[in-house]
């Protein structure tokens, strides 16, 4: 069974990122992934580029599901004001 950390480890690993936050139960993670690799990328882009850096872990199932928030630095300035 796959941690929150250790997926966290994974794609900053593969994914230079400002900020990232990872939760979940095991099974099921949640991300919240700020990068300014995703300038100029939209929603689906943005959601390819991590898959494929998570793609081995779906592709042996040790990761199931993976929702996720991605944010450039500064989209994510603007949200928190």
């Amino acid at each position: 069974m796959m941690h929150p950390e250790q997926v966290e480890k994974i794609i900053a690993a593969g994914l230079p990122c400002e900020h990232l936050q990872v939760t979940g139960d095991g099974h099921h993670f949640e991300a919240l992934i700020v990068s300014a690799a995703f300038a100029g990328k939209n929603r689906v882009q943005r959601q390819q580029l991590v898959n494929g850096v998570l793609r081995l872990l779906f592709d042996s199932g040790e990761l199931h599901a993976l929702s996720m928030k991605t944010r450039t630095p500064d989209e994510w300035s603007a949200a928190r004001g």
